[in-house]
Order: C-alpha cells, then structure tokens, then sequence
C-alpha cells in the first residue's frame, strides 16, 4: 500500500511540478501569472487535439510520432497563451491580476469548446474522449523497472514526461543561480530600471520567460491527460490543479529544486483521505483542503523570518515604465 501510494502521489503531483516551475520562471521576471490554470488547460486540450487527428488518420500508429505531434500541439497553444499575456502585461502595461485570471477564464473556455466538438467528432454518447493508443506511447515506462523490485517501482516505474518534469526543475533552478543570463533575469524581477540602465534588455528577458514558463506549464495540462487520466478528455476534468501549482510556488519559495519535493507532498495530500478508511464526504473534502492549508503555513512563516532570500521578487506583479527611471 505504501508504494502504491507514493506512486500515486507521485503521478498526482507531476502537473503541479510542471505548472510551478513554470510559474516560477515567469515570476522571477517580475510578472505574475494567475492565468496558469487556463495555460495548462489549453496545453492540454492541444495535444488532445493533435493526438485525436493522429489516431483518426493514421493507419499504422508510429509511437515517435504518436508523442511528437501532441508535444508540438501543446507546446504551440501555451506558447500563444504565454504571448498573448506578455503582449497584455509587458507591452500594453494591463494590470497582471486581472489579465491572468482572463487568461485561466479563456484557457477553460477554449478546452471545453474545442473538447466538446472533439467528442461531437467522434460521434461518441459519452461526454469524453479516449486516446488510448496515444496515452500508451507517452506511459512507456523504463525497461528494468520491473526488475528492480520496490526500488524500480518507487523510482523508475514513470512515464518519460515524469524525468523531463524533474529535468525541467533542476535545469530552471541551475539557470537561475548558475548563469549570467539567469542573474539578469533575477535583477528584472528584483528591479528592472537597474537592470534597464546596466544595458539588460528587460522587455526581452520578460517574453522570453513568460513564454517559457507557458510552456513548461502547458506540459502539465498534457501529461495529465495522457498520463493521468489515460488518454481521456473530459471537460472541466482539471479541477484545481493549476491554482494547488500556484500554492506550490508560495510553498517552495520560488525555488524549482524544492518544488520537485513539493508536488510530491502536494500529490500525497490531495489523495490521501482515500487510504485512510471510514471517512466522510465532508471530512475527505477537509483533507482535499490539506495543500492550501500548507501553503498558508509557510506563507506565515516567511512572513514572519523576514529573509529576503524567502520572499517573492520585489517588482512581481508590477508593471515597469521605462520612461519612469
């Protein structure tokens, strides 16, 4: 029961260590996007989309391309939803609050329209699609997990789309502390009239990394989809993730590193009130709340130590005027 349950909190919390570290890359540039929901949704809904004319149109499966064409549909309709909040936020100066929670509006909006003309395409009764080919490509698992017993099973026994997550985490944190380019994009977030005049191009750090983040974030969408939920698209089937990959951010103090151990948590809290027997619907909710409860411990507690090195970037959620400086 233990290994199953780790796994389970494992695969839960991919999608919130995708969507954080996503967000935490836009953020560190001193935007905040709340429109994370609606980026991963829209990630998802594209490579359903892909995936769907694939299967339908393909007469002998090619697993390579099975994985590639949902990828590349994923990553271009999160990368339009990071452009189109960059294009908003970065060059129209529009309130970053109210743009990102437009933003999650638009994304589930576009999911479940594009998910319902998809189901009416297949000319199925139920309200979902399966993709049950393309989701067994993207969980192949490693080969000599079975061989290795509990250890293969708690640690190898993933989709590729879990490792790329994990990879994703590491290479984003190293970036920030490791390279030139990540101390430029820190000095944006922290204070972008200086980084402005030491020559840094600000307008162009924030693109780049909004657009990045997007995508990133709109991984998760997908590999919840194909992995998680088997391949099956159900509209409004997200729930909360995008907003428990917010509380993650907070959770992890903007550090992609700690992230990777905090979807893990964040993963095991959201499923826990079913292994534990003898709950009620109104006590599993209670435990549903566990991560957001979490979330605002930690809040608390950063709050409290006053270290800089645990608070958000100064300039987050600001709009910079260059002629301001």
């Amino acid at each position: 029961m233990v290994v199953a349950f780790i796994q389970r909190a494992v695969v839960q919390g991919i999608p919130l260590l995708f969507g954080s570290t996503g967000e935490i890359l836009t953020e560190k540039s001193g935007n905040l996007n709340l429109g994370t929901a609606g980026v991963m949704y829209v990630g998802g809904i594209c490579g359903v989309i892909g995936g769907f004319f694939y299967e339908q149109n393909a007469a002998h499966m090619n697993s390579f391309l099975a994985v590639l064409i949902p990828l590349l549909c994923s990553i271009i309709g999160s990368a339009i939803m990071g452009y189109i909040y960059a294009l908003l936020t970065v060059t129209l100066k529009a309130n970053q609050n109210v743009t990102g929670l437009a933003l999650t509006t638009f994304g589930v909006g576009f999911g479940n329209f594009f998910g319902g003309s998809l189901i009416k395409l297949s000319g199925l009764d139920v309200p979902s699609i399966t993709l049950s080919k393309t989701s067994l490509c993207f969980k192949t698992s490693l080969p000599f997990a079975d061989k290795l017993g509990v250890v293969g099973d708690i640690l190898f026994s993933y989709s590729f789309l879990a490792y790329v997550a994990i990879i994703i985490a590491v290479v984003v944190s190293l970036y920030f502390n490791k390279t030139r380019s990540g101390l430029k994009l820190r000095a944006v977030g922290e204070n972008p009239a200086t980084a402005d005049a030491a020559g840094v191009n600000v307008e162009r750090y924030k693109y780049v990394s909004i657009i990045l983040g997007s995508i990133i974030a709109g991984f998760g969408g997908l590999y919840y989809v194909m992995d998680y939920a088997c391949g099956v698209w159900s509209n409004d089937g997200f729930g909360d993730r995008g907003w428990l990959a917010i509380a993650l951010v907070i959770f992890a103090i903007w550090r992609p590193n700690i992230s990777i151990f905090g979807s893990i948590l964040f993963g095991g809290l959201f499923i826990i009130h079913n292994y534990i027997p003898g709950l009620g619907m109104g006590t599993q909710e209670l435990f549903k709340m566990a991560p957001y409860a979490v979330t605002i411990i930690v809040l608390v507690i950063i709050s409290m130590l006053q270290k800089r090195e645990f608070q958000p970037p100064a300039s987050l959620g600001l709009s910079y005027f260059r002629e301001e400086r």
